[in-house]
């Protein structure tokens, strides 16, 4: 049932009807229900994606998944204070214009599934098709149109049209527009650079697609090696295919918060307790959601499905362009 009031998510903030987000009697799961054993009441995000059980002092908050357990997180109290010691970006749609490609291999992988190369994509579709693990696109698109078949089988038709279209992109002959620099964002980071605040550059994407991507966009930049510009870089890591050794990132994605902690904890040295000096920008409701869940005032960008998934309630922020966000930056 879609809001129709006013509420306060302790630690999270206030949600009216205008936020998109839904009143449950109960968490998917059944472990949480309205009225009992201390809940005030259950929300969800409009696009289901992740829920929040409010005990009146504190808030627990549960990500879904497509394809694995339901994981339960504390909702932490944010804050900013001033200077700001970093900054954490999203890749696809905040710092590159991407998301149009991605959904692009999404259709065709699912074409391939129903073997019928005409086949497109629902624009209801789009929330559930970027933003979140290339499995949980995939298994959202099979259990919408082509029902039975396997998640494996899917992986594999999306692998053989990435690495097709990777290795184009890489050559020269790729699909026109696939990557583009968000328009401000080298000027952007420039400043961020003078001003001595670290900059880490966070994505749900996989190395093998998400390493081409950066590179294409510095080149078009011409800002050099993101290695050398960025103070830390985490992805997905690589997926996990019969005859390779695959690393932890299909059931770890945003919204789960553990690429953002990883990144400011462990690869900019920032300390939980000292995440107030912290921001993280995203245009993606999975991704809003990520960096809000892992303690951080969490900046949304328009240009994204921040809107369209029912999740702008839980930005701290939210900006037009990377100018208007500067000017949060600088206080």
């Amino acid at each position: 049932m879609l809001l129709d009031k006013t509420l306060f998510i302790p630690d999270l903030g206030q949600v009216d009807e205008t936020s998109g987000f839904h009143l449950l009697n109960a968490t998917e799961d059944g472990r949480f229900v309205t009225g009992r054993n201390g809940v005030e009441f259950v929300v969800a995000t409009g696009d289901n994606k992740v829920e929040f059980v409010s005990f009146g002092s504190h808030t627990l908050a549960c990500v879904k998944s497509a394809i694995a357990y339901p994981v339960y997180y504390p909702v932490s109290p944010v804050k900013t204070e001033y200077p700001l010691s970093a900054v954490l970006m999203d890749l696809d749609g905040t710092t590159v214009r991407s998301e149009d490609f991605w959904i692009w291999i999404i259709q065709m992988s699912t074409a391939s599934m129903l073997g019928n190369p005409k086949f497109e994509l629902e624009e209801a579709d789009l929330p559930f098709v970027s933003g979140h693990s290339v499995s949980e696109h995939l298994q959202y698109c099979i259990d919408k149109y082509c029902p039975g078949e396997s998640l494996e089988k899917a992986r594999d038709f999306y692998f053989e049209h990435t690495h097709r279209e990777m290795e184009e992109i890489m050559a020269g002959r790729g699909k026109d527009g696939a990557f583009t620099p968000t328009v401000g964002v080298k000027d952007f980071l420039l400043e961020l650079k003078s001003m001595g605040i670290k900059i880490g550059l966070v994505t749900s994407g996989l190395y093998e697609k998400a390493w081409p991507e950066i590179l294409s966009a510095f080149r078009t930049l011409g800002m050099g090696d993101p290695k050398d510009f960025y103070d830390a870089i985490i992805s997905a890591g690589f997926p996990l295919r019969k005859g390779s050794v695959g690393t932890l990132g299909e059931l770890s994605p945003k919204p789960h918060p553990w690429l953002y902690s990883e990144t400011s904890i462990v690869g900019l040295g920032q300390a939980f307790a000292e995440r107030s000096r912290v921001i993280g920008i995203e245009d993606s409701g999975a991704g809003v959601c990520s960096v809000r869940l892992a303690g951080y005032a969490t900046v949304g960008i328009a240009g994204g499905n921040i809107e369209s998934s029912g999740t702008k309630a839980v930005c701290t922020h939210y900006c037009n362009n990377f100018e208007e966000i500067m000017k949060i930056i600088k206080g």
